[in-house]
């Protein structure tokens, strides 16, 4: 049986349901689906060996977000997180794209950027010179500390030297371009900058300060792009709202930051699904943004010669799919089975594909028909259930109380008192 990420009705059937449907699709054992259903999967002995001073874990609702089509494959997206819409935005959007193909992605090379400051250099020209003229020694040394990533096809392939001018004085700034493969990378590209920074004080005659990755992984991009049918955005005067709505966040780093946020809603969600590193995403992302020297959107849209909307993305995607809270978290590993993906170039592109479906969903509702109006609807289930509502009740008080438009905890308890009367 074909599968499909076509699941009219997902939200409407019961929980269960729901998971029996994603287990289906992929193809999830009995432990899996366990681990799923148990609230605090993640064990107390497992998060004590994680991070530090270790007291408990963290919830966070895990949704799946439907009807993504990537390549011509279908993909259920695991996303984690706690804003009301994400998810539902990220499928109805994924919907839409369907009608013209789906999404179609692209990537680079995973490759990481290794930065080894050195300073108090008498002759930065000299030390330039010397560093490239023993490129290769430098090369072999940082590849020594990984004969592991080297042999499955990754480790230093480039070396790069800049010379910066700053308020300290000139330093020479070295790069260890990293192919990290199917790992985020930071820890491999830190112990190859420490190993090959002796070496390169002699070299230099310089002293060694920083010796750390860069998150700016502008070398380490994905993108995404998509067709939006006039129709089933709702005709050419939506069309026409998005791309002025993106012509605003080009001219306006005030628009800009909050457009940029709707792409990271679905990408930190699935980073955080699949245990991977959302802080770097975020800063990578951002520094991208501004690299031409302004703040600019992460996305473009444009209108087509057929009134269609056509949709862009490009960002840096340093994820894995090995390593880290990805292999210690027994349910970000259940979240990349039921995402298929074999590799961190495709998990970036799935995660550009859901920043570009969110996107185009933020602002078609702004522009349609503002952002309250869906928005609304699913955080007056939040109000219900801080007014103590549970079950059944607390959808019937949300729902009484976007009839009314009025959504406030005041009103939810009034309105809960009223039905249990």
């Amino acid at each position: 049986m074909t599968k499909t990420s076509q699941i009219p009705g997902f939200y409407k059937l019961p929980l269960n349901e729901r998971l029996k449907l994603v287990r289906e699709f992929a193809g999830l054992s009995d432990e899996e689906v366990r681990l799923l259903r148990k609230e605090g999967a993640l064990k107390l002995e497992q998060a004590d060996r994680m991070i530090e001073n270790v007291i408990g874990t963290v919830g966070l609702p895990l949704g799946i977000a439907t009807n993504f089509l990537i390549n011509g494959k279908d993909h259920l997206i695991p996303m984690a997180i706690e804003e009301p819409s994400v998810v539902a935005a990220a499928s109805n959007a994924a919907k839409m794209a369907r009608k013209k193909g789906g999404f179609k992605t692209g990537s680079s090379e995973p490759l990481m950027i290794g930065q080894v400051q050195i300073v108090e250099v008498k002759n930065t020209t000299k030390a330039k010179a010397d560093i490239l003229a023993r490129k290769a020694e430098i090369i072999g040394l940082a590849n020594e500390q990984d004969p592991v990533l080297v042999k499955l096809g990754g480790g230093v392939k480039d070396l790069e030297v800049r010379v910066l001018e700053t308020s300290m004085g000139p330093m020479v700034v070295v790069h260890l371009i990293v192919d990290v493969r199917d790992a985020m990378g930071a820890n491999a590209v830190n112990t190859m900058c420490e190993a090959v920074s002796p070496l390169l004080e002699r070299i230099t005659g310089g002293k060694a300060r920083l010796r750390i990755i860069s998150n700016l992984t502008a070398l380490r991009l994905v993108k995404a792009e998509a067709v939006f049918s006039k129709e089933v955005l709702g005709g050419e005067e939506v069309v026409d709202g998005v791309v002025q709505a993106y012509a605003l966040a080009a001219a306006d780093p005030y628009r800009c930051a909050t457009h940029n946020k709707g792409v990271m809603n679905g990408v930190v969600a699935v980073a955080l699904a699949t245990g991977n590193d959302t802080r770097a995403l975020e800063s990578g992302a951002h520094s991208f943004a501004a690299m031409r020297g302004r703040y600019q959107p992460l996305t473009s849209w444009r209108k087509t010669k057929e009134g269609d909307l056509f949709g862009r993305i490009e960002l840096p995607a340093a994820v894995g799919i090995i390593g880290g809270a990805t292999a210690s978290n027994p349910t970000a590993r259940v979240c990349l089975k039921i995402l298929g993906v074999k590799s961190a170039r495709e998990l970036g592109e799935v995660m550009a594909c859901v920043g570009l479906a969110n996107n185009l969903a933020a602002v078609r509702a702004i522009v349609a028909e503002g952002i309250q109006r869906g928005h609304l609807k699913l955080h007056a289930k939040n109000i219900a259930i801080m007014a103590g509502a549970t079950g059944d009740l607390a959808d019937r008080v949300a729902e009484q109380m976007v009839k009314e438009k009025k959504i406030r905890v005041d009103r939810a308890k009034e309105i809960l008192q009223e039905f249990q009367k």
